[in-house]
């Protein structure tokens, strides 16, 4: 059955049941399994069909509101089936449920009974393994009281509640009792049929074998949380259930590959060294500890029952017996009753249930015991012990491969990121292997691509390759030849390291290519690659690759790392000789790259060659680069590795409710015992009445001789109660719901003031003010952010959220002078845009310090012009010494003091000490005291000569009182002491003569607010922390958009005090909003089944920690923000400033357009709609041109280029767009290009008055059906937002439906306004005439109509009335692919986009208009 037909039948029972009239219809078991349980199980359930229906909102209008006590069992495996649909496809699926807490327990209740229920298929079971929860009555299973009393006695809590459970039996009815039973043996019952399952070989394997695979998962998942492991692992280990697992006869069939690597993930959160009870990850000392105390229990019993055979065993040191080998040979004395007895003696059970088919042999008792007992590698070492440079073994791994195929069937052998943790390096062992595998898929994806491009080919002669293609990215090259081998540090086996030589031919790469290969770097890793040509078409591990021509192979990969980069004659490029002919510079021949080879490879490969004699650098042949960006992998996964082996601890206050436990409230500033008590807001407040209405429900208390209201700048002190008690058993309601954070307790703000100092004379003395009138939210969200503890904002689009962080940043600098504060950010793009507002605040220049490689972007007119990297703060702090050294020449000469005063730092020093300091004592001995009189006071002042050049009328005017002369005298005295302190900073670069000197002591004592992105604070955190640098407040903005472990490593970024053991972080202020983007993953698999895309933010949002949501919106029209306020009604309405209803801007209609947004409906073009030329490459050439068409009729009105954007949704829709805009615009002094075309995950964060948007899909919604997409998307424009699309398939989604009333309430075809030209003297809301309206049918009407008017255009300017270039593309257009994507420069008319062979120009052929 066709795909629209399938669709076009479910749309029909969907309209018979469901749809119709938008009302919910009770309707009997019968129709349900007639209607749909039925015509599915024909199809054996398809995924095709489970789709179709959840896309028609079976499970919201249908399944559940019908669900009842009595619905029969195809009603509950319906139900479960359309849930597990949605989560394979990553949608939200328990929120369904909320509403009606009391039928989903009863529905959950029926899940665990059919679970257990053996008449139902095993696909049917496979859909309810998902409902799982546990608690400790599950211990009534143990198989002996002793051993169930030996973990009660670990703690007092879980005796209670054993109690506790036992007393609840007792007093219930007979069928509370009956419930409770079946509770206390669901598990246990499930186990026995998963341990059948394993053992049984006369179960069809298929099934069985997915069914144990779905069984491992749950298990997993319930043992890697410690809610549920604490009860349920101490049930696995009575049950020896690892041991038994690997001796069963299916994990002995070596095809069951993922069966095994899923019992290998099981075993290590089986085993994992934690303390259940106090939730701490054992140390390895202590792990050694209980290891030991273990063994000797062992040994004593041997001793003692079977001293003849095991006397040895009792007398063997710990060492040898916690080795399995060791440990099996002691015991393979004893015979199979003997074992037996010896397990009873020791604890270990050896009674199981028939149905379960477990057999004890004595090969059995032996694996239980030696599992038991052996010796496990702690956590760090394991992770160590993990390659970061790949090779073909790590790139081609089957698992790894097998992740690419995943479509939710089965599960993966990889740990997931759940709401919590065991412990911090569970946590960085987790996200290890995650980003591992992460960036070993995308390195292997561009290596096939670059290999494909350079089309590898047998050549004549059939042992050698020749190349018919190009790559920017990968050049062939002879054998790497080795030319030093260092010998290994103390303590390694490796060589410290193996540096080679790499010949590149670059005589015939064009000038930009050539320039990149120069630019390589050291430290940047490279790939050498040995290519081999293939008949079979088979890679090294025998997968199919994914082009039917493909003849080659990659048969060895290894990894390098730049040590320099050498020019034809061996000299570094950076060498100012050249060889020149007739005084010009020759083209380059050659580039020699010194390389450092992978050490433990290269150990590796050496002693392979020896035994096999295979020389595997002999076959290498061709070399491979990446884009800067996307190569850091090695310095973050180091970074993870380090972290894991350091045992890295967060503060005090933040690692329970990181790892998720506790109290989720208990971080935030209103339960810590070291609030602030008095915080000086500065310029926060504008007036009394800005500082009123930002505290409602609170009384202001002005203190001291003020009257009942003042001016700023205001000091409050908030605090008048001690700290609330933070409750540590929370109610599971607590942590399910949303807990908003709420002002500060009621009570009387006590509020002062101060007056200003006079800072000097002149302009640049003067303070830098705040002018933003923050709201009451916004205030709150400031007043925590201040507080120690964690601090999560949530900014919904266009709150100014960006604004509140800088405030926070204002406040930090100024009222704690001896902290540093460290701001994160997920993009440059954003840490700029965040970082040129901190610059226009009055925070000193010298203390700001940008690091990365995004500080180029920064806007130049916002900085003055000033650098603030590291090389570029140095540098200007070198430019200020000479500055304020020539205002120490010219403060000499204003007092006559002879010398040279002014050549340093040192000598300046010595100048104030002798001539200033002593001037300004005697002047000020005599200003203070009793005789002074103004005339005096004005005589008396020493400085005068030096302040004439002050741009005042007169320094102490002539009406001055004398307290104000004794101000400006203060602030003179205050404007030189400036000139003296700023050399005296200034003075250790004078010192210090090496580049890197200087900056690493700008970063370590000089810097107070340090910048930088959250994937270099991964990269550099070893090298940051060790440099000394110590910060004390985190500000991370666009949190929701970092991944978990990019958040977590700008919280250790310093070493720990070496008294303490603590960080010396105070405060961490989360900014963000987790319902828009989230963190990209490249993987789907890593990103839907293991939630690597899952962000900090998002998951203490999940736990329950209050949060601080602003709730106004100032960017763009109210009619524009209905079309987003939706995804924020649930938690804090979102409302508009006043300035959006009162603005000129925000009135004025939309020049030329009936409407301020508008849905276009978008038909086939030219027969066809979307189009995927390469995967995941989508184009829609009907809504490219209609996109470029409507920007072309916005510039033809008087539209500026640079208020308009154009966005899409995928980057092929992108590459397409650019393309036509080319093809028509560029070049055209009528059009130019817009100011930016990009796709929208790229636009979040920006805005733009004009959004042009094209959805590009035309059979699926795709990805958009994430309603966090679609809040980006919606939210860019200010005044005018055009979505091009097929209206009928976005009607039928209903995550998006709240935004489709909207748009639906408007015609699908563009109305146009004529005879109008920008800007539009007409009002929004002014009705328009109908003969002034026109509507535009399609694509070739909107190209007609654009065309007639530039047309008319040209010939009022007096120009001919050609227009080249304005004809349509035709289905001839040729689309690139797999096009790259690149980064769009701001600015008008301007788009970078370089032509390569990753993203070939897609040429537009046609003609005029007919």
């Amino acid at each position: 059955m066709q795909e629209s037909e399938l669709v076009d039948d479910w749309h029909a029972v969907a309209s018979r049941l469901w749809i119709k009239d938008n009302a919910v219809t009770r309707i009997s078991p019968e129709i349900i399994k007639k209607e749909l349980w039925d015509p599915l199980e024909k199809e054996a359930f398809s995924l095709r069909s489970l789709a179709a229906l959840e896309s028609l909102q079976v499970l919201e209008r249908f399944l559940w509101p019908n669900y009842t006590e009595d619905a029969s069992n195809y009603h509950v495996l319906l139900l479960a089936s359309v849930v597990d649909v949605k989560h394979r496809a990553n949608l939200p699926v328990w929120d369904h449920f909320i509403d009606n807490p009391q039928q989903f327990s009863n529905l959950f209740r029926r899940i665990l009974s059919m679970s257990l229920d053996s008449s139902l298929s095993l696909s049917s079971k496979l859909t309810l393994l998902s409902f799982i929860i546990l608690s400790i009555v599950i211990w009534h299973n143990i198989h002996e009281n002793s051993v169930r009393e030996k973990h009660l006695e670990k703690s007092p809590g879980l005796r209670k509640a054993w109690r506790a459970a036992s007393r609840r039996f007792e007093a219930a009815d007979d069928t509370t009792k009956a419930r409770i039973r079946f509770e206390r043996g669901w598990l246990f019952s499930m186990l026995v049929d998963f341990l059948k399952r394993l053992n049984d070989i006369q179960l069809s394997q298929t099934g069985n074998l997915t069914y144990c695979q779905r069984s491992l998962e749950l298990l997993i998942d319930l043992n890697s949380q410690l809610p549920t492991r604490r009860y349920l692992n101490v049930l696995l280990l009575d049950l020896n259930i690892v041991p038994l697992i690997t001796i069963s006869p299916m994990y002995g069939n070596k095809n069951n590959a993922l069966l095994r690597d899923l019992v290998a993930l099981f075993r290590h959160f089986v085993y994992f060294p934690i303390d259940e009870n106090a939730s701490h990850q054992s140390k390895t000392q202590a792990a050694h500890t209980l290891q030991s105390q273990a063994l000797a229990e062992l040994q004593r019993t041997a001793l003692k029952h079977f001293k003849d055979k095991l006397t040895v065993l009792a007398l063997s040191n710990y060492g040898s017996l916690n080795q399995r080998d060791e440990l099996e040979s002691h015991l393979s004395s004893l015979s199979e009753d003997e074992l037996d007895q010896f397990c009873q003696l020791i604890g270990i059970r050896t009674e199981y249930p028939v149905e379960s088919l477990v057999s004890l042999t004595k090969k059995s008792l032996l694996e239980i015991i030696t599992s038991k007992y052996e010796r496990r590698k702690p956590l760090e070492e394991v992770v160590t012990g993990l390659e970061c440079l790949p090779t073909e073994t790590s790139l081609y791994d089957p698992a790894l491969l097998r992740n690419e195929s995943y479509d939710g069937s089965t599960p993966l052998a990889v740990p997931k990121l759940n709401l919590q943790y065991l412990s911090l390096n569970d946590f960085l062992w987790r996200s290890f292997l995650l980003h591992r595998a992460e960036a070993f898929f995308e390195i292997r994806s561009d290596l096939e691509g670059v290999v494909r491009r350079m089309r590898p080919r047998s050549g004549r002669n059939t042992s050698s390759l020749e190349f018919g293609g190009f790559s920017r990215m990968g050049l062939p090259i002879s054998k790497p030849a080795v030319i030093d081998v260092a010998p290994a540090k103390v303590g390694s086996p490796y060589p410290a390291y193996v540096r080679a030589e790499v010949i590149l031919d670059v005589s015939r790469l064009g000038d930009t290519n050539r320039i990149e290969w120069d630019s390589l770097r050291p430290g940047d890793a490279v790939f050498l690659l040995a290519v081999k040509a293939d008949d079979q078409h088979r890679n090294l591990n025998g997968q199919s690759q994914r082009s039917e021509d493909q003849g080659w192979r990659i048969s060895n990969i290894r990894t390098a790392e730049i040590f320099q980069v050498l020019d034809d004659n061996g000299r570094g490029l950076r060498d100012p000789h050249g060889t020149q002919v007739n005084g010009f510079t020759s083209r380059p021949r050659q580039r020699r790259l010194l390389i450092d080879l992978d050490k433990r490879a290269y150990k590796a490969d050496i002693e392979a060659s020896t035994k096999d004699n295979v020389d595997i650098y002999a076959a290498l042949n061709v070399l491979v680069r990446r884009k800067g960006r996307e190569n850091n992998f090695k310095s973050i996964l180091e970074t993870m590795q380090g972290l894991t082996a350091s045992g890295v601890n967060l503060p005090t206050w933040l690692q329970e409710v990181f790892l998720g436990y506790g109290d989720p409230n208990s971080a935030r500033y209103t339960q810590l015992p070291n609030k602030i008590k008095s915080l000086d807001f500065r310029d926060t407040f504008l007036d009394w009445q800005h500082l009123s209405k930002s505290f409602p429900g609170r009384i202001l208390e002005p203190i001291g001789e003020e009257p009942g209201s003042f001016d700023p700048p205001y000091v409050l002190q908030p605090f008048n109660d001690p700290p609330t008690a933070t409750n540590s058993n929370p109610s599971k309601k607590r942590r399910r719901d949303q807990v908003e954070a709420a002002q500060p307790s009621p009570g009387a703000i006590k509020v002062s003031t101060y007056h200003l100092p006079n800072r000097g004379p002149y302009p640049m003395d003067n303070p830098k003010q705040n002018r933003v009138r923050f709201t009451a939210s916004q205030i709150s969200a400031i007043f925590s952010g201040t507080q120690p503890g964690l601090s999560i904002v949530v900014g919904p689009p266009g709150t100014g959220k960006t604004d509140v962080a800088t405030q926070i940043i204002n406040l930090l600098y100024h009222n704690f002078p001896s902290e540093r504060i460290l701001l994160v950010a997920h993009s440059n793009q954003a840490l700029n845009q965040l970082f040129e507002k901190i610059i226009a605040l009055d925070i000193d220049p010298r203390h700001l310090l940008r690091l990365g490689h995004g500080e180029e972007d920064l806007d130049r007119s916002s900085t003055q012009g000033s650098s603030y990297s590291k090389a570029g703060r140095v540098e200007s702090f070198l430019e200020n010494r000479d500055q304020y050294l020539s205002e120490v020449h010219r403060l000499a000469q204003s007092i006559g003091a002879e010398g040279a005063h002014g050549n340093s730092c040192e000598t300046a020093s010595y100048f104030h000490s002798v001539h200033i300091a002593p001037r300004w004592a005697k002047y000020w001995d005599h200003a203070h005291s009793a005789s002074a009189t103004q005339s005096s006071i004005v005589s008396s002042f020493p400085f005068h000569a030096y302040f004439s050049n002050a741009p005042v009328p007169s320094l102490f005017p002539e009406d001055a009182s004398t307290a104000e002369l004794v101000q400006i005298a203060s602030g003179c005295e205050h404007h030189i002491s400036v000139i003296f302190k700023e050399l005296e900073l200034i003075r250790p670069f004078e010192l210090l003569r090496r580049p890197v000197d200087r900056a690493n002591h700008l970063l370590a004592t000089s810097a107070r607010v340090v910048a930088m992105t959250s994937t270099h604070a991964a990269m550099n955190r070893r090298t940051i922390a060790d440099l000394g640098f110590h910060y004390s407040s985190l500000v991370m903005e666009e949190a929701a958009q970092i991944t978990e472990l990019e958040s977590f490593i700008p919280c250790v970024m310093q070493n720990p005090d070496a008294r303490t053991g603590e960080l010396a972080l105070k405060r961490a202020v989360l900014v963000g909003d987790h319902l828009q983007n989230s963190p990209v993953i490249q993987n789907v698999a890593f990103d839907s089944f293991a939630n690597l895309g899952q962000s900090l933010f998002l998951r203490l949002i999940r736990l329950g920690a209050p949060v601080i949501t602003l709730d106004a919106q100032g960017r763009c029209r109210p009619s524009l923000a209905e079309l987003f306020k939706w995804r924020y009604a649930s938690t804090t309405p979102l409302t508009d400033l006043p300035m959006t209803s009162t603005s000129s801007e925000f009135l004025a209609a939309n020049t030329g357009f009936k409407h301020d947004y508008q849905f276009i409906n978008v038909p086939e073009y030219q027969g066809q709609g979307e189009r995927e030329p390469s995967p995941h490459y989508i184009q829609n050439l009907g809504e490219a041109e209609y996109a470029v068409a409507l920007y072309q009729y916005m510039r033809l009105l008087g539209y500026h280029a640079r208020s308009i954007s154009i966005l899409a949704t995928y980057a092929g829709q992108r590459d397409l767009i650019r393309d036509v805009l080319t093809h028509r615009c560029k070049g055209n002094a009528l059009f130019g290009l817009p100011r930016t075309v990009s796709t929208v995950d790229k636009y979040q964060g920006e805005q733009n008055d004009y959004i042009i948007l094209s959805l590009v899909r035309s059979r699926s919604v795709g990805y958009l059906r994430d309603p966090r997409r679609l809040t980006v998307a919606l939210s860019r424009a200010r005044l005018g937002l055009y979505i091009l699309g097929r209206r009928d398939l976005w009607d039928t989604c209903s995550e998006l439906a709240p935004a489709m009333q909207h748009f639906n309430a408007r015609p699908g075809e563009l109305e146009v306004v004529t005879g109008e030209v920008f800007p539009s003297a007409r009002l929004l809301r002014e009705p328009i005439e109908a003969d002034k309206t026109a509507t535009i049918a399609g694509v070739e009407h909107m190209g007609v109509y654009v065309f007639e008017m530039t047309r008319a255009k040209i010939e009022s300017l007096g120009g001919e009335a050609v227009v080249n270039g304005m004809a349509m593309a035709t289905e001839e257009t040729v689309v690139g692919e797999g096009a790259e994507e690149e980064e769009v420069v701001e600015g008008e008319g301007v788009i970078a986009a370089e032509a390569d062979e990753d993203d070939p120009l897609h040429e537009h052929i046609g003609g005029h208009f007919v």
